[in-house]
């Protein structure tokens, strides 16, 4: 493996968006433990609610990668 200073700008970035995309997968997938209802309680709402708030996250991911300007995040609650 190189060394940090001598990775390029394309080597850095598969090495973070691998790891970074893999993050994800891995918390989405804990995510999908809480649909256990033997140990959770949740309405449809609360879920629509959460997938809403991760699809506009995503679009906005998503246009960062088009070059097009973003608004500020909104941090996710269910309150």
């Amino acid at each position: 493996m190189k060394k940090k200073a001598e990775e390029s700008k394309h080597e850095k970035f598969v090495r973070l968006a691998e790891a970074r995309t893999n993050k994800i997968i891995d918390t989405l997938q804990l995510l999908g433990n809480c649909s256990n209802t033997s140990v959770y309680e949740y309405s449809q709402d609360d879920v629509e609610q959460i997938f809403q708030a991760i699809e506009d996250e995503v679009r906005e991911a998503k246009k960062k990668f088009s070059k097009t300007e973003t608004d500020k995040p909104q941090r996710f609650s269910l309150k």
